[in-house]
């Protein structure tokens, strides 16, 4: 902070009259003495009688006075860091109470002390969203930067502050961006990234479907999953694009399938899939037709 006090910038020092002087000199020296009181008065713009002791101007120390005291914002700042400095404590105590004993990270045995203090199943979908807020690159398994960054995120240092958090982190994931977002990120949250998988394992994949769709579930899920179960086409695994179209999939092609069209930019895999439950639903028809016959061999539908 800068100094209030403002000092006479020459100021001069008070001149006396050394012993021994000769008395012939001391008229002309009174006249010069008096003329250098007339400059130091002019010089400094208030007679000497305005200067303070401390050099400080009587007008100046009452203005001073007079003004209410001025705070830095460092004592603001000082209170913030060292509110961040305890949560990120308490940040640590919590990741250290679940990690590993050799790996700094929470693997799988933490994970289930971690959830089983949340109240949460592991395979719950609000572990999903909580995983999606830490950005964890692998499923059952939190790295240091990963908890860390992730607290921070959600603004919680501790189980009930975490726990807290679980319904408007349930409510952003509503949000079609966000969820959209948290869909995308599931399928590579659901990749083995130490053994370099690029699609995920049919199981696996059927298995993510139906968690992340958990709060908004599309009609068509079931017979999609469906599908898979059954496997006509014997696939193995789920491409990143597949994943990723078939969201679009479900926000564009209605529960009867009839707009769906194969001259439209869609994996392949959709074509087989609508293909294989049209017929599917036309076998149905087929069979409860065959149900309800009459003596005469006609439909129920038929006869009205």
């Amino acid at each position: 902070m800068g100094q209030c006090v403002t000092k006479c910038k020459n100021p001069s020092s008070t001149l006396g009259s050394k012993n021994g002087e000769r008395e012939s000199g001391s008229k002309s020296h009174s006249k010069r003495s008096a003329v250098h009181k007339d400059d130091h008065g002019s010089a400094c713009g208030k007679t000497s009688g305005d200067i303070l002791v401390n050099g400080t101007k009587k007008t100046d120390a009452a203005v001073e006075s007079s003004q209410p005291p001025t705070f830095s914002g460092d004592t603001k700042k000082d209170s913030v860091c060292s509110a961040e400095e305890s949560s990120l404590q308490r940040i640590g105590e919590l990741f250290r109470r679940y990690k590993d004993e050799r790996e700094d990270a929470i693997l799988e045995e933490g994970m289930e002390r971690f959830c089983n203090d949340l109240c949460v199943d592991p395979t719950e979908f609000k572990v999903l969203v909580l995983a999606w807020k830490f950005q964890a690159a692998t499923m059952c398994k939190f790295t240091r930067k990963e908890f860390f960054e992730g607290c921070k995120a959600i603004n919680a240092d501790s189980i009930d502050g975490i726990c807290a958090r679980f319904p408007s982190l349930l409510n952003e994931a509503k949000q079609e961006d966000k969820f959209k977002d948290l869909y995308r990120f599931t399928f590579q949250f659901g990749l083995d990234s130490e053994e370099g998988q690029r699609s995920l394992h049919r199981e696996i994949a059927i298995a993510l479907w139906k968690l992340v769709f958990t709060q908004n579930k599309p009609p068509i899920l079931d017979q999609w999953l469906h599908f898979l179960i059954k496997n006509p086409s014997g696939i193995k695994g789920i491409s990143r694009d597949t994943w990723n179209m078939f969201l679009n999939f479900t926000q564009v092609i209605g529960p009867d399938l009839s707009n769906y069209s194969e001259d439209e930019a869609w994996p392949s895999l959709f074509d087989t899939f609508v293909e294989w439950e049209m017929e599917r639903r036309k076998k149905e028809e087929e069979t409860k037709c065959v149900v309800s016959l009459d003596p005469e061999g006609l439909c129920a539908d038929e006869q009205t």
